[in-house]
């Protein structure tokens, strides 16, 4: 086009215009006049592409802004979330036959994942705790005296009335309510309430000892293993239970005092929230197993409300003994936590691996009761503080 503008140029100025030099003008300047039109318009084109960054900008500030909401909801209410994700999960699985080959190939890798959650869990927990600090007190002692009694209470009249059937299984949900640990959490819940963080680590710490030495005692006795002696039953129980309760508490204490694990130990206890989010995942699991064997419960509904019954008034039981208990030690908040808030899910795994499947309804239901009881009880503290200002 430069070439046929450049010699109608030289004909315009060099000889005797003709038309066909004028022509070649003419179509000179009329190519050069579509050339710059095509340009204006390829500008054109890319001009309002800086506002379009801006606004995809201001569109990921937005997309940034509600994943924070949805992962802040999520924190907030981690126990309904996590409870009706698991069982929503297991109900697809269940009721679409097109899913019952994937639901088999991962049922064995759930099952493992659970103790691994626990364990975790709690070594992530006591990673963070100052071992130094953990000193027992009284209340310790008769908050230990009274689980026990419970536990000795419940196995006693299995063995004397020769419990079998539906009656076994509503003592065996009625036992696991009892006879877990205290829950990691509970030393969060008593902060909130104005309680001794200290005190209540150190009895989270201890009540993990009593449990995995109930555990291997009772259950032999109450559900004896098919083919098994109960020193070979009680070998079994004592070394898995151990493995989700104590070694995790060990390593812990390795983890924070050796140091050559110092660095991957300062990273973890960095990790905010890393214990909250672990429990989540637990829960997510224990929720569907729960659902899982209500689905597949050969009793009726009547039986299942009889359950659920049951742990409402064993959790109000056990959180007004404790609260009693502590009474005389001037630390009622601590000792309500203590011995009533469990270690539902280490519950829910115990009943649903060593006991009759469909018992992990009672501390499946109990979860629901205790996290009623604590937000009750931190909305009462909260207003009362509130008075007090």
């Amino acid at each position: 086009m430069l070439i046929h503008m450049q010699e109608g140029m030289n004909g315009f100025h060099g000889g005797s215009p003709s038309d066909g030099h004028h022509h070649c003008i003419r179509t000179s300047l009329a190519e050069w006049e579509n050339a710059r039109r095509v340009q204006l318009d390829f500008q054109s084109f890319f001009v309002p592409l800086q506002p379009v960054s801006e606004s995809q900008e201001g569109d990921a500030a937005w997309l940034r802004s509600q994943m924070s909401r949805i992962i802040q909801f999520i924190k907030d209410w981690t126990l309904p979330v996590s409870i009706g994700t698991g069982a929503l999960t297991y109900l697809v699985f269940a009721l679409i036959p097109a899913l019952d080959g994937a639901g088999g190939f991962f049922a064995p890798f759930l099952n493992e994942a659970l103790p691994l959650f626990m364990f975790l869990v709690l070594y992530v927990t006591f990673c963070k705790v100052d071992f130094r600090k953990l000193v027992p007190v009284g209340w310790h002692f008769w908050i230990g005296i009274f689980q026990v009694a419970f536990v000795a209470a419940v196995v006693g009249m299995v063995l004397v009335i020769h419990a079998t059937g539906r009656t076994l299984i509503l003592l065996e949900a009625v036992l696991t309510c009892i006879i877990g640990p205290c829950a990691s959490a509970a030393a969060v819940v008593t902060q909130k309430l104005g309680g001794d963080l200290e005190e209540m680590t150190t009895y989270t710490f201890l009540s993990n000892f009593i449990c995995a030495l109930l555990i291997p005692v009772c259950f032999p006795l109450i559900d004896p293993c098919a083919g098994m002696a109960f020193w070979n039953a009680f070998l079994l129980i004592l070394y898995k239970v151990c493995m989700v309760l104590v070694v995790p508490m060990f390593l812990a204490y390795v983890t924070k005092h050796w140091q050559v694990l110092d660095g991957f130990y300062q990273w973890m206890i960095h990790v905010n929230d890393l214990s909250y989010y672990l429990w989540g995942c637990s829960l997510l699991i224990v929720s569907g197993t729960t659902v899982k064997n209500i689905v597949h419960a050969d009793v009726t509904a009547g039986f299942l409300l009889l359950i659920a019954v049951l742990a409402l008034l064993l959790c109000l039981i056990q959180f007004a003994v404790g609260r009693y208990v502590g009474h005389f030690f001037h630390s009622t908040v601590n000792a309500g936590q203590a011995l009533g808030q469990k270690n539902t899910a280490f519950a829910i795994w115990i009943a649903y691996t060593y006991l009759n499947p469909l018992s992990s309804v009672g501390p499946g239901c109990y979860i629901l009761w205790q996290n009623i009881i604590n937000s009750v009880e931190i909305w009462q503290h909260g207003r009362a503080g509130q008075h007090r200002k």
